[in-house]
């Protein structure tokens, strides 16, 4: 099954108070596993940001002034979302904007139904935690050093980890191996293909996890310590 996991950046809260989108991150699963296909962009809001807004995702109205505008990029936004359910965290608000940028220029509007809430999926999971992007990654081990400031792309990618966590883990996505990968042009045996694509983030080398020698004679000596036990009968 394809999904795709999506955030957005805007300059505020409320697309009816004239609030527009600003950047756009999308991440393709297939069977629950990344796939290493994205789609990201920058828009053109022909209008000012807000200091607030801008000191959430750092986007200035001055580095925004020579983006496209959504309108110039909607069709190759659209292709890639395909039919795909679209999960996002606090899904309304995301949807909210991107069915009003599509309303703007005419076009229909994302079917709601189509639409997967990770916030609604963690509450159910976790009543009472904190629900936050940062709260769920620290919950599930997921690295969000690099996080300096929010980014459609980068907060998409660690969605991806935590959503598949959310529904149990990775051994959901297993039988991607024996799968054809719809809609990137891969083959059934693209598993060594999406495991080689690197990530995003910083790599980070393995960590020694053999017991030592000494650990190994230390534990020896503790199991000797027992009196008549079972194992040993």
């Amino acid at each position: 099954m394809r999904e795709i996991v999506f955030d957005t950046e805007t300059t505020g809260l409320d697309p009816k108070t004239g609030d527009r989108m600003v950047e756009i991150g999308c991440v393709e699963l297939y069977n629950r596993v990344p796939t290493g296909e994205t789609y990201h962009a920058y828009f053109n809001p022909q209008r000012d940001i807000p200091a607030g807004a801008e000191a959430v995702h750092g986007l200035s109205a001055s580095f925004l002034s020579d983006k496209p505008l959504f309108a110039d990029l909607a069709d190759d936004l659209l292709y890639f979302l395909g039919d795909a359910p679209l999960v996002a965290h606090n899904a309304g608000f995301d949807f909210g904007f991107l069915n009003a940028e599509l309303t703007l220029i005419d076009f229909e509007p994302v079917c709601m139904t189509r639409m997967v809430d990770t916030v609604a999926i963690a509450r159910k999971r976790h009543p009472g935690a904190k629900l936050s992007l940062d709260a769920l990654c620290t919950r599930y081990g997921v690295d969000r050093s690099h996080r300096v400031k929010h980014g459609a792309l980068l907060d998409a990618e660690l969605l991806a980890q935590v959503y598949v966590e959310l529904l149990g883990g990775r051994q959901i996505g297993l039988e991607l191996a024996a799968e054809h990968h719809v809609g990137s042009g891969s083959t059934p045996g693209a598993v060594a293909a999406v495991i080689g694509r690197k990530p995003t983030g910083p790599v980070r080398p393995p960590r020694p996890h053999a017991a030592t020698d000494d650990e190994l004679a230390r534990h020896r000596k503790f199991m000797k310590g027992f009196d008549q036990p079972l194992w040993a009968r």
